[in-house]
């Protein structure tokens, strides 16, 4: 007599090791690899991956060219010595005390510049849209000069005036810019509007100041970082640097609002929190810029753009932009200390390079508008 055979269900293979998985795919044509479980992956596209080291790469050399140049010049395994602790005296102090601040500030200050621009460009979805076009940077140079000529200065205060000046501006284009939403045309003309008058409100408190006050002022209202010391520059690094860690979190939320408010909202983004932490990290950004170096122009316009358009994102990419912004402005430093004859505020060669880009901006969306 047969035993009853028990039937079994075949056994099913081991699932894998979700834990750290490497998957290659395509994203629109774009080659990319997802890092991570699948609830919680990070999407690393190897274009901007390779961009992006790149361009740190490119700042690295730029940095180390900035240490290096001077009245007093070094060469680059002279620099390196003194970053590595193996040589001191002199060279030391060249470095260290009076040329690393700067160069320092130029990197943190460009990246900071570039990221605030991004974030408005996301906001707004709209290529025009920089701090320094729509007003935030005219506002906060404003209540830096309010601090400056009426409250006695100081580098705390006048970065609590343009703090507060950056914010003032902010939530009056808000607040005018407001129907019933934010459009990005109708928040870029009522910037415009006010980044204007503000500018007029600069002009009238200058003329007003005494002559050693309005030489400095006019000098910093070009945006420079001629008189930035260790003193002034490693506290906004921080606080720059503070910021800028704070940025990734309101990433998600922002890649979900540049496909519109009510995509972002079916997913479950809180759009009115997301946008108002997403501003109030900008403009902190911003003001803390300049209250050390004025109102850089151009660089929150373009870097975002160019860090676009050259790693081939569909958003802003926000490491790649700060490598950029960071790039741009220590390069600009560089041509207005060492390739111009006279030294120049930094300001003026943004501009130079940001005008010639915004033109290219302009006759671009037209032909491809038409």
């Amino acid at each position: 007599m047969s035993t009853p055979q028990t039937s079994r269900a075949p056994e099913r293979p081991a699932a894998p090791d979700r834990r750290l998985v490497h998957r290659p795919a395509l994203d629109g044509g774009r080659r990319r690899v997802v890092v991570g479980p699948e609830r919680a992956n990070v999407v690393v596209r190897l274009r901007t991956a390779a961009v992006v080291l790149a361009a740190v790469a490119t700042v690295a050399v730029l940095g180390l060219s900035a240490l290096a140049l001077g009245d007093y010049p070094l060469s680059p395994s002279q620099v390196i010595a003194v970053l590595t602790g193996r040589t001191d005296g002199f060279e030391n102090i060249v470095v260290v005390e009076w040329r690393l601040p700067r160069a320092l500030a130029a990197v943190v200050f460009g990246a900071a510049l570039a990221l605030a621009g991004g974030v408005f460009q996301t906001l707004t979805r709209n290529v025009l849209a920089s701090p320094d076009l729509v007003g935030l940077a005219n506002g906060s140079f404003t209540g830096m000069l309010v601090a400056l000529m009426v409250l006695g200065g100081g580098w705390a205060l006048m970065t609590a005036g343009s703090l507060i000046g950056g914010l003032a501006a902010a939530v009056a284009i808000y607040l005018l810019a407001y129907r019933g939403g934010i459009k990005g045309f109708r928040f870029i003309v009522v910037g415009i509007g006010i980044s204007s008058m503000l500018a007029s409100v600069n002009t009238w408190l200058i003329l007003r100041a005494d002559v050693e006050t309005a030489l400095f002022a006019s000098a910093w209202g070009a945006g420079t970082l001629n008189n930035v010391t260790a003193e002034t520059a490693y506290p906004a690094i921080a606080a720059c640097a503070a910021l800028m860690a704070v940025l990734p979190l309101t990433a998600p939320a922002l890649r979900q609002m540049d496909l519109g408010d009510d995509m972002a909202q079916a997913t479950g983004v809180r759009v009115g929190r997301a946008r108002t932490a997403a501003i109030a990290v900008a403009v902190a950004l911003v003001s803390v810029v300049t209250a050390v170096a004025g109102p850089i122009a151009f660089v929150s316009l373009a870097a975002p753009q160019i860090a676009r358009r050259i790693a081939g994102a569909p958003g802003i990419p926000l490491v790649a932009t700060a490598a950029f912004g960071a790039g741009l402005l220590l390069a600009s430093d560089l041509i207005a200390q060492h390739v111009i004859p006279l030294t120049i505020p930094v300001g003026v060669v943004t501009v130079v390079f940001g005008g010639g880009y915004l033109v290219w901006l302009l006759v671009h969306e037209a032909r491809k508008g038409r």
